[in-house]
């Protein structure tokens, strides 16, 4: 049992950071020690008192604190008037006649709180392990399943791809083989001009010996070549063939090398179109409702931009733009770099402001709160309407200086790929006019405009065809004055009716469904859709902001 004993206490190390075995214990502080460390100890705490004893035969204790105020004293009892721990000395001085607890208690009644304390987090641990391992295999479960469905979506691309690459493989193919061609007959070419000239080089080196020699024979026997050295071999001037492209999106690709062309397109099956918007209708609640009335400190509130369900950009006649959420809280706020305001403003897919600056002809955007510029139109087009595309481009309706021709131009980055102004007759599609035009884009890749200077609302197929021009008021009402223009999930078309007070809800043909004309919508102008499918409208004169709930 000694050895037994002695070889434990060699495994136990002083406590005074000290490598050596514990030999002696101080039962006052309840720290072991070597024998080299006692002596340190004890000056270290000079004003304590300290038990020394054989660390076998130690007492486990309670350590007091050392009194502030007395030497040589532990604080065995606390003063519950002071809030501090005390000594005997302290009994008999400024803590007289003060409510004193034991010590020893209150540490007694802590360490059940204590145990109690850590019981419950036990209990909580418990329950967060299992919530943890119910949620790691709700995670790995969601990982092998999206794992499989991008397996699966990867098939089909791959299937869809398939066709794709059948066009370039023979175009790649039909490349090399031009490619072949046109080397080979350059380097056949070449080989003969190389070929003369080295007899050409040798013809002159011979002819310059000659000059040299003093033999009559060499002169006299010369034979001239010179006749048929100037026919030197001609070089062809193939023609490069040049590779054609045309993309008109969601419509139509197309490609074109040499007598080679391959086409892809997209339709849309008219039944389908027309089942959708007949079930759109059953979407529209039987009564329209407010859900916020937002106050804002715009001044002629013009434009509204959401930003997903419960956020939305403002801009009035000033050079601010005004971030607010649903329930009126300024979220941020863009100082625009215009002379005066912006004609409109957008919300990119990826949830960046883009806003147009009409007089320095320019689209731009805003990036961790600078401002870039993203487009510059054409010398004497200056930028109005915006909208941001399912497929990321960008639509810009765009006038001239004087106002007097309007059109309406695709950019995917800085690149025009589409330009609509003229219908099939070559008539403008659009008004010149001092207001703006409105653009936004519809599912079915219809380009709408609210054209505000011809009091219509035009909408072109993805081509640039025209579709159809709405312009009656509902009964009742004055003439159509379009505002602001949306459009939403289902496809509805959605026009705000600045003088009659109301909006207009369409189908995506233009079938008028509904006009919305309570609420107090005075001076509707600015329109938007969250992501949850709620109209919010913006009321000119007052600023206010009026969030609608129209469809189930």
């Amino acid at each position: 049992m000694a050895t037994a004993t002695s070889q434990a206490q060699e495994l136990i190390t002083c406590d005074l950071k000290c490598v050596k075995p514990v030999q002696q214990f101080c039962n006052s502080c309840q720290v072991g020690l070597c024998e080299d460390c006692i002596n340190k100890h004890v000056k270290s705490l000079k004003s304590m008192k300290h038990d020394i004893v054989p660390f076998t035969k130690r007492t486990v204790q309670l350590v007091f604190p050392q009194c502030t105020s007395h030497s040589h004293q532990r604080c065995e009892a606390h003063c519950q008037q002071c809030d501090v721990p005390v000594c005997i000395k302290c009994l008999t001085g400024q803590h007289k006649g003060h409510d004193i607890v034991d010590m020893a208690d209150i540490i007694a009644l802590k360490r059940e709180n204590i145990k109690r304390e850590t019981e419950e987090i036990d209990a909580i641990i418990s329950k967060s392990t299992a919530q943890d391992k119910s949620t790691e295999n709700k995670i790995s479960k969601s990982i092998a399943y999206y794992t499989d469905l991008r397996k699966q979506t990867n098939d089909h691309r791959n299937q869809w791809h398939l066709e794709v690459d059948n066009i370039f493989n023979k175009l790649e193919s039909l490349i090399q083989s031009l490619r072949d061609h046109h080397i080979t007959t350059l380097k056949s070419s070449q080989s003969k001009l190389r070929s003369q000239n080295s007899s050409l080089i040798q013809t002159c080196q011979e002819n310059k010996e000659i000059l040299k020699s003093n033999k009559v024979s060499d002169v006299n026997n010369y034979q001239s070549k010179l006749k048929e050295y100037r026919n030197i071999p001609q070089i062809p001037d193939l023609p490069l063939p040049s590779l054609q492209t045309n993309t008109i999106q969601g419509r139509e690709l197309s490609i074109e090398l040499g007598e080679y062309k391959a086409t892809l397109t997209q339709t849309s099956l008219s039944s389908l179109t027309d089942e959708v918007s007949f079930l759109s209708v059953k979407e529209l609640l039987e009564e329209v409702r407010v859900i916020a009335n937002i106050p804002t400190n715009v001044k002629k509130l013009h434009k509204v931009a959401c930003v997903g369900s419960d956020k939305a950009w403002l801009n009035g006649e000033d050079k601010m733009i005004t971030c607010v959420d649903i329930h009126g809280a300024l979220q941020d706020t863009v100082s625009s770099t215009l002379e005066n305001y912006p004609n409109d403003i957008r919300v990119t897919r990826q949830g960046e402001l883009i806003y147009s600056d009409y007089i320095n002809r320019t689209v731009n955007i805003v990036r961790d709160g600078k401002t870039e510029t993203l487009i510059t139109t054409p010398r004497g087009w200056h930028p109005d309407g915006l909208c941001c595309t399912r497929l990321g481009d960008i639509l810009v309706s765009m006038s001239t200086t004087d106002r007097s021709h309007y059109k309406i131009v695709r950019y995917q980055g800085q690149r025009v790929t589409q330009e609509i102004d003229k219908d099939e007759h070559g008539d403008p599609i659009y008004q010149g006019g001092r207001e703006i035009v409105f653009v936004v884009e519809n599912n079915n890749g219809d380009i709408l405009a609210s054209d505000t200077n011809a009091d219509t609302v035009v909408v072109v197929d993805r081509t640039g065809k025209v579709r159809f021009r709405y312009d009656k008021p509902p009964a009742g009402k004055k003439s159509f004055c379009p505002c602001q223009i949306v459009t939403d999930s289902m496809g509805h078309i959605i026009v705000a009716d600045q003088f009659n007070k109301c909006l207009h809800i369409l189908d995506q043909n233009g079938q008028f469904l509904r006009c919305v004309d309570k609420f107090g919508l005075e001076d509707p102008h600015g329109l938007c859709v969250d992501s949850e499918g709620r109209l919010w409208v913006g009321l000119y004169l007052s600023g206010k902001l009026k969030v609608i709930q129209y469809m189930k």
